[in-house]
């Protein structure tokens, strides 16, 4: 089954001329048809206004009746904490369907964070694949419109940055997680309350830190610019990003941390210092991953529900490539807390409880 451009009727023009009214060779112009990425920007451009001026119908990517059923998953990485969860929903939903599933890690440690590495829509393409999803990736404007000249369905699963508008994609409730975690807190009698928030280009992140702000802006609780440090998800950075929240003049009394890595990594510098948890300090985590219940004490945390936003990535996928659009192009799935033992009254409300007890 030819993947390679051809004139679309003898009546049409050919891809010669297209390349001649754009002022580009024919390999070039048949890259542009096939959605290749070794392509300049500036380039795609004529040769793209070049098809449409004349009219040049592109013959379709595959023969969706021969089709194969197959769907790529690329993910960010496969040794990321949630890497598994997704893989898991997203093979379990591939399996109901009937489908086969190619799996991918789409990071080039040479290019930005979350940006897929050189040649993997190519290699998609070559593949015959029915659609692909892609879990924290951030696709540039050019990847973009090489997925849809290939005419490839495709749905973000917790998209890195905003999609632009028509993208399909699927997450979680990250606001009102932020909420819901500053809430408990704001709950057991904390009110210096600090976060370990991820990337702030993430947005995810983003979301967890406005949700947190709003928290405390109901409750009337000021907001403290130093309680707020930026970790980026990673362990070792939310330690030291820890270790400086201590060493404020009023350190808090409590972290909301936005993933379980970073929680883990505000342990260690708690730890480091002879401090406890959630003695000297509460900590709440963000995920629900399988490290939350083994640590100790163990994590409360809000739960992402990786495998479902996977699962129904899969689910939207399937109608998009039977021809449907969803009728909203963002879904997102709630959050909830987990209460387990990270998190208590601050130690001078405990130790006034304790007071009052006695007294009786």
């Amino acid at each position: 089954m030819a993947r390679t451009a051809s004139a679309s009727t003898s009546a049409g023009p050919t891809l010669a001329v297209v390349a001649r009214e754009a002022g580009v060779s024919v390999p070039t112009a048949s890259k542009v048809v096939n959605g290749r990425e070794d392509v300049a920007p500036e380039t795609r451009r004529r040769v793209t206004e070049a098809l449409d001026r004349l009219g040049y119908v592109r013959r379709p990517r595959f023969d969706t009746a021969r089709a194969p059923r197959l769907v790529d998953l690329i993910v960010h990485s496969l040794d990321s904490p949630g890497s598994g969860a997704v893989l898991r929903g997203v093979e379990e939903a591939a399996y109901d369907a009937g489908l086969d599933l190619v799996v991918s890690a789409g990071l080039d440690r040479s290019r930005p964070p979350g940006a897929p590495e050189r040649g993997w829509l190519d290699r998609l393409a070559v593949r015959g694949s029915s659609g692909a999803l892609f879990n924290l990736a951030e696709l540039t404007a050019v990847q973009y419109a090489a997925m849809e000249q290939h005419r490839i369905p495709f749905v973000m699963i917790d998209p890195a940055v905003e999609p632009p508008p028509g993208v399909v994609s699927v997450g979680a409730a990250n606001w009102q997680g932020g909420v819901t975690a500053t809430e408990h807190l704001l709950r057991l009698g904390h009110e210096r309350i600090a976060v370990v928030a991820g990337s702030r280009r993430r947005l995810c992140s983003d979301a967890r830190v406005a949700g947190y702000r709003s928290a405390l802006a109901s409750a009337g609780v000021p907001h403290r610019p130093e309680y707020v440090r930026h970790a980026g998800f990673d362990r070792a950075a939310a330690r030291r990003r820890t270790r400086d929240l201590l060493d404020l003049p009023v350190p808090p009394t409590a972290v909301f941390a936005c993933s379980d890595a970073m929680a883990l990594g505000v342990y260690e510098a708690l730890a480091g210092r002879g401090l406890t948890v959630p003695d000297d300090m509460s900590v709440v985590g963000f995920d629900d991953l399988p490290e939350a219940r083994w640590a100790a004490p163990a994590l409360t945390t809000v739960r992402q529900p990786l495998s479902e936003m996977a699962a129904t990535a899969l689910r939207l996928l399937l109608r998009m490539m039977d021809g449907h659009r969803p009728e909203s192009t963002r879904t997102e799935l709630s959050t909830r807390l987990v209460e387990r033992a990270s998190t208590a009254p601050p130690r001078t409300a405990r130790t006034r409880l304790a007071c009052r007890e006695s007294q009786r």
